[in-house]
């Protein structure tokens, strides 16, 4: 294996041909302005580096005085000088948490640090061949700073075609649903004989499910996290008892791997009121009250690491907004995977009116 250690049992093995390089924004001029300022519309090459190599770690962190920045500042990547980037998310989204806040929390492949979560980490590994482009578009109305350090690996050439054939070029996309088509009626919610009917009708074929990622090639799926905005009550109001689905291969239903709800998929149970942080699960943000348990932002995830879901030809993971498709709530995701190239064209990412994030429910 020629990436990083990943576990401690490598950390002790000799590699040869192997040198350590980081790209960051120090300052050239000898000073303290260890930063890059970025005025409204601009776009920043962060690193264009050539290989053999893989990028280990990123660490950014930035300064904003607009509301809800994380999603109005965008990142994107490019391998080995592919048209279209295997990353293209809002950069809060990018770093794990969505809804444009940022909190500590940590997970394996992702953290948000002190202090009070502005410091983004990404410990994903993103090998290349011949090239590795970064770039950050600054979508906002104001200048802001950027301050990063992107830490990288560099081989002996006789290693790129063992990167070509052997690994996966890492992938990140954002998607999102408000609100999602949910045929519920707020008007009876309470009522317990309409929820038991409703819990009843059935889901045999996932169509209207909320969908996570749609990627063609081969390849294995690591992880998500969800952000959901709980903001009508219906049924019982809570917004997680809806299954994932997750097709591989383009195999008909039903799909191999069908979960039970939720929560259960986010390794969490019994519609969970309390935040917490594990190395590949989670719920980094909890939004309700004593009168409203599962009300407003709520944010999960579940990272695939010790668990890879791998795919030859095609993948499609999905999840029921309630049980059946119940709810209508504002949906949003951030998933990542490794594939051979090319894959497929990316949604249109949204523009930033569209990718804000819903007022707090009174």
């Amino acid at each position: 294996m020629i990436l990083g250690a990943s576990a401690l049992h490598n950390v002790a093995k000799l590699r040869r041909g192997v040198r350590r390089g980081r790209a960051s924004s120090w300052d050239r001029k000898g000073g303290n302005d260890d930063f890059w300022v970025m005025e409204p519309g601009d776009t920043q090459t962060v690193v264009d580096l050539l290989g053999p190599g893989c990028i280990c770690h990123i660490w950014m962190t930035m300064e904003s005085h607009v509301i809800a920045w994380p999603r109005q500042i965008v990142i994107r990547m490019w391998w080995d000088g592919e048209p279209q980037p295997s990353v293209e998310t809002p950069i809060g989204d990018f770093f794990g948490l969505g809804h444009g806040l940022v909190r500590n929390f940590t997970s394996l492949p992702l953290e948000m640090s002190p202090e009070d979560g502005r410091a983004f980490n990404c410990w994903f590994p993103m090998p290349y061949s011949t090239q590795a482009r970064i770039e950050v578009t600054n979508e906002s109305t104001e200048q802001f700073i950027l301050y990063f350090y992107v830490d990288y690996e560099e081989y002996d050439g006789d290693r790129e075609l063992e990167l070509q054939q052997d690994y996966g070029r890492f992938h990140a996309q954002w998607r999102r649903q408000n609100p999602t088509d949910g045929w519920g009626d707020p008007a009876r919610h309470g009522d317990w004989d309409w929820l038991q009917e409703a819990w009843t009708t059935p889901n045999l074929d996932g169509d209207g499910n909320y969908v996570i990622l749609e990627a063609r090639g081969r390849g294995h799926y690591v992880g998500c996290h969800l952000d959901v905005d709980n903001f009508v009550r219906q049924g019982c109001d809570w917004w997680g008892e809806g299954d994932d689905m997750i097709f591989i291969d383009d195999e008909p239903w039903p799909p191999r791997l069908h979960g039970t709800g939720t929560e259960d998929y986010f390794n969490l149970a019994y519609g969970p009121t309390q935040e917490y942080c594990a190395p590949n699960h989670g719920l980094t943000v909890y939004s309700g009250t004593r009168e409203w348990p599962w009300k407003g932002k709520n944010s999960v995830y579940r990272y695939h690491v010790q668990d890879p879901i791998f795919f030859e030809e095609s993948i499609r993971v999905t999840i029921e907004h309630g049980h059946g498709n119940l709810e209508s709530h504002d949906y949003s995701s951030t998933a990542y995977w490794y594939q051979t190239e090319p894959h497929l064209e990316f949604p249109r990412l949204p523009q930033v009116a569209d990718r804000m994030p819903r007022p707090d429910v009174e």
